[in-house]
């Protein structure tokens, strides 16, 4: 269990991504439904729309976006990986041309904590540089330096106390550099450690074999977050390395373009098999998709290009998810995680 001013999150939890302040198509009370009790909120994006200053204005993002739970904002780190053509960067810090108009968004260490403490998030996280999967040593070391010089910075200009604060390791796949990043953030001592840059193009067994040398240098007794990960797989074996948080846009991003997580493995709801099939999406889920509405149906608002099928399953996905960790947590409690990971990889028709 996770404690945070907004309350607390049992771990391991799954956070909904709602980049601009708003999980895309789903209300706060649907979001509640579906047993999520954290959400994860983007700084490069609020910074641009609708501003940090708004937000503030607008009571911060409880208020505005009617959220009363725990509230993670990540420090725009991903941005300098993802949007990558449109920045430069030194140690100083990381010029972003905006996305949307062109003009220019100065992100430095010290202006993310700014940002996010205007945000009012329960958890920022430092500024980091997330280097790709395959780049060469020098320059890996270069950005996991650099991650480090950022973090000793961010946690000077923190000084908010009901604010987390966490640091993030880098180091791609490489397990020197991951442990050089891990060793020199522990002296600064942060009230949790994400690991970032991985699910950018690695293989998921190598993705796995890095979290095996990376979580056991982190703090046991603090939260442990792997940043914009994954499928209910990854989710599996990361929770199984160590792992207590996780982000990703997944669920809503295949809800939006018809494909649903299930208890027997995914599902596509375009497939014409689906056009007058009664039976509901998964038997096994308590969400409103599957409870109120046939398979049938579900298809034909896809293929009748209708905005209530991303809506369902959207909502399905992240109840699916949300799901799959109350279940892995209390197979933990009950000291059968491992049983739980084999029981559900068979169900999906996964090799175990």
């Amino acid at each position: 269990m996770w404690h945070t001013p907004h309350g607390p999150v049992p771990t391991p939890a799954f956070m909904p991504v709602g980049t601009l302040g708003t999980v895309k198509g789903i209300t706060p009370d649907q979001l509640r439904s579906t047993g999520a009790t954290q959400i994860l909120a983007n700084t490069y994006h609020l910074a641009l729309r609708p501003g940090a200053d708004v937000v503030a204005e607008l009571g911060g993002l409880h208020r505005m976006m009617d959220w009363q739970g725990p509230i993670l904002t990540d420090s725009g780190g991903f941005q300098v990986f993802s949007l990558a053509k449109l920045t430069k960067i030194d140690d100083r810090q990381v010029v972003f041309r905006s996305h949307i108009d062109g003009s220019l968004l100065e992100l430095s260490p010290e202006k993310a904590i700014e940002i996010q403490q205007k945000l009012g998030a329960d958890c920022m996280m430092c500024l980091d540089e997330c280097p790709p999967a395959e780049t060469p040593i020098e320059r890996l070391k270069l950005a996991v330096d650099r991650t480090t010089l950022w973090a000793a910075r961010c946690r000077d200009a923190w000084n908010s106390s009901s604010q987390a604060l966490f640091g993030i390791v880098q180091g791609a796949t490489n397990r020197e550099m991951r442990e050089r990043s891990a060793t020199a953030l522990l002296p600064l001592d942060f009230p949790g450690y994400a690991v970032g840059g991985l699910s950018v193009g690695e293989a998921p067994a190598l993705m796995y074999q890095t979290l095996e040398w990376t979580t056991p240098v982190l703090p046991k007794e603090k939260p442990r977050y792997l940043m914009g990960v994954g499928t209910p797989t990854d989710l599996l074996e990361g929770v199984l390395r160590g792992i207590d948080l996780f982000d990703c846009v997944m669920p809503t991003r295949n809800g939006r373009n018809a494909m649903a997580f299930t208890s027997r493995g995914p599902v596509k709801m375009r497939n014409l098999i689906h056009q007058k099939d009664l039976s509901p999406l998964d038997p096994a889920c308590s969400c409103l998709a599957c409870t109120r509405f046939s398979r049938g149906y579900l298809r034909h608002l896809f293929i009748a290009g209708e905005m209530l099928g991303p809506i369902l399953l959207s909502l399905h996905n992240l109840t699916f998810y949300q799901t799959l960790l109350r279940g892995l947590r209390e197979a933990i409690i009950a000291g059968k995680a491992q049983e739980f990971r084999t029981s559900q990889l068979a169900a999906w028709g996964e090799s175990v």
